[in-house]
């Protein structure tokens, strides 16, 4: 685009000396006669440069000057001044003038400094420009990172179901019911989110559980109990590194707490339980339970709904294992969306 610049000045004969300079030199110009037109024009047409006379009657150029550096931060300003007005030229420079000239003008002097000015505006201009659009290549390759994160932990999830066949679909089922519990009782659409992207990872830390005792036909010994028992924490760990929310790291560690204190990895109490826990817990054993398993058969869904019951106030929330029943009674737990912008919950 054609630099243009902007001849403020209310004396007529400065003003088409100006003018009558900057046409011999090329420029493209206008002129006002005073502070209101300067902005009227301003307001109206693109500028690069403007000459703006320090005093003149009424509003001066030292009071549209930070009007202009605030509306047109673009706009380069030469203040123009009488030689005894130097200290407040300097002053105007301060805050954000460019430069100044004095009265009565040497041209060649003024064309070098609008020269310099322009120069440095285009450089100001460029050098933006290109820290917009490198932060955009960065902000593009981190998204590409982040993508490359959340597929390893998809291909884990992949990896456990194939070791353990109980584990195949079930994460998606806990999901699609976590999610409905959810919005039943009214949890906003953030904290539904988490608990939706939790649901779909909580069971990512069997992924270093040893095949062996996830699949073993029969009862399991303390010791790999114990073992089995250290899932949520390593899921924790998994996911640390990379996804950028508490509340989803809190449900996936917490899923197994009791709501009287029995649970782990913590014995946490049932008010310092997360509600995506408690409710990840209730949909989970259902789940669970209307699964095979490697040392049991999948429990009739009736069954499953009476231990869920049984467990009020001990296991499970009584409140989520009641909204649970009614809408599992209902017919609402299944056919449910699991999709989400997982790319929200991975740290940039």
């Amino acid at each position: 685009m054609v630099n243009k610049i902007l001849v403020v000045d209310d004396e007529d004969p400065i003003r088409a000396l100006l003018c009558m300079g900057l046409k011999k030199k090329g420029y493209s110009y206008d002129e006002a006669s005073n502070a209101t037109q300067a902005l009227d024009k301003l307001s109206r047409d693109y500028f690069s440069l403007v000459l703006l006379d320090i005093n003149m009657p009424g509003t001066s150029g030292t009071d549209i000057l930070p009007v202009i550096k605030e509306k047109y931060p673009d706009i380069s300003v030469i203040m123009a001044t009488a030689a005894t007005d130097t200290s407040l030229a300097i002053q105007c420079m301060k805050e954000g003038a460019y430069d100044y000239i004095t009265k009565p003008f040497d041209f060649n002097s003024l064309s070098l400094s609008i020269d310099r000015a322009l120069d440095k505006r285009r450089l100001e201009i460029e050098n933006r420009d290109y820290k917009m659009h490198l932060e955009q290549k960065v902000s593009k390759q981190a998204e590409r990172i982040r993508k490359a994160f959340f597929n390893s932990i998809t291909s884990l999830v992949y990896a456990l179901e194939a070791r353990d066949v109980y584990t195949f679909g079930h994460s998606h089922r806990v999901t699609q019911a976590a999610v409905v519990v959810s919005e039943k009782i009214g949890l906003n659409s953030s904290l539904v989110d988490d608990i939706r992207f939790a649901g779909l990872v909580h069971d990512i830390g069997k992924i270093g559980i040893n095949e062996h005792v996830l699949n073993k036909p029969g009862k399991l010994t303390s010791s790999e109990y114990e073992h089995i028992k250290l899932h949520p924490e390593i899921g924790t760990r998994i996911l640390e590194p990379i996804v950028n929310s508490k509340d989803i790291l809190s449900i996936v560690k917490h899923h197994h707490e009791r709501f009287d204190g029995r649970g782990y990895p913590d014995g946490l109490l049932e008010g310092t339980i997360p509600i995506g826990a408690r409710i990840i817990a209730v949909v989970d054993s259902f789940d669970a339970m209307t699964s095979e398993r490697p040392y049991r058969a999948a429990l009739p869904h009736e069954k499953a709904i009476s231990e869920l019951l049984n467990g009020k106030g001990s296991q499970f929330d009584p409140d989520i294992v009641d909204t649970f029943v009614s809408l599992w009674r209902d017919n609402k737990i299944e056919n449910i969306d699991t999709e989400l912008p997982v790319l929200d919950y991975i740290k940039k």
